[in-house]
C-alpha cells in the first residue's frame, strides 16, 4: 500500500496527471478544503487541470512521513509555487489521509489550513476572510467552476 502512495508523489513531484490518476481506484473519492468533494473522474480531472497549468512554471513539491496501517495510509507534503491570479508565493502545508483497495486509492483526504493558504495567495483579503465558511465556500465555487471549464475542453 505505501507503494501506491509513493507513486501517486512520485508522479505529483514530476507534474504527472497520468500517473497520479493511474494510482487512483475508478471510485475514487477525493476531498481538500480547496475543491471539496470530488468523485471519480472528477477527482483525477483537478490533477490533471492543476498539474497543467503548473508546468513550466515556479512549483515545487516535496513529500516525506507516508506510513501505512493495514488499509490506511498518510503522508506529509508541502507545495511551493506561485498563485496566478495574484503573484504572490505560497507555502502549502499539507496532511493526506488514504484508504486503499484493490491495491489503489479509494479515498483521499487532503487537510490544510486554509486560513494560512489565503493569507499567502491574497494577502489583506485572505487575512481577513480565509477563515470564513463564505469564503470557503466562495473558493470551492470558483475552483469547480474552473474545473467545469477544463473538463469541458477534455
Amino acid at each position: 500500500m505505501q507503494e501506491v502512495i509513493e507513486r501517486f508523489y512520485t508522479a505529483f513531484t514530476n507534474l504527472d496527471a497520468d500517473g497520479m490518476s493511474d494510482c487512483y481506484h475508478p471510485d475514487i473519492v477525493f476531498e481538500d478544503p480547496a475543491f471539496g468533494v470530488l468523485k471519480g473522474d472528477r477527482a483525477k480531472n483537478m490533477w490533471r487541470m492543476l498539474c497543467a497549468s503548473q508546468k513550466g512554471k515556479d512549483f515545487r513539491v516535496d513529500y516525506s512521513q507516508v506510513k501505512e496501517n493495514g488499509t490506511n495510509g498518510s503522508a506529509h507534503w508541502e507545495a511551493f509555487y506561485t498563485f496566478s491570479q495574484t503573484g504572490r508565493k505560497v507555502h502549502n502545508i499539507v496532511n493526506a489521509t488514504f484508504v486503499i483497495k484493490d491495491g489503489l486509492i479509494i479515498k483521499h483526504s487532503d487537510d490544510f489550513d486554509l486560513h494560512i493558504w489565503a493569507k499567502q495567495a491574497m494577502g489583506f483579503k485572505g487575512w481577513l476572510l480565509g477563515g470564513t465558511s463564505f469564503f470557503r465556500n466562495k473558493l470551492q465555487t470558483s475552483t469547480n467552476t474552473l474545473l467545469d471549464n477544463f473538463e469541458q475542453k477534455l
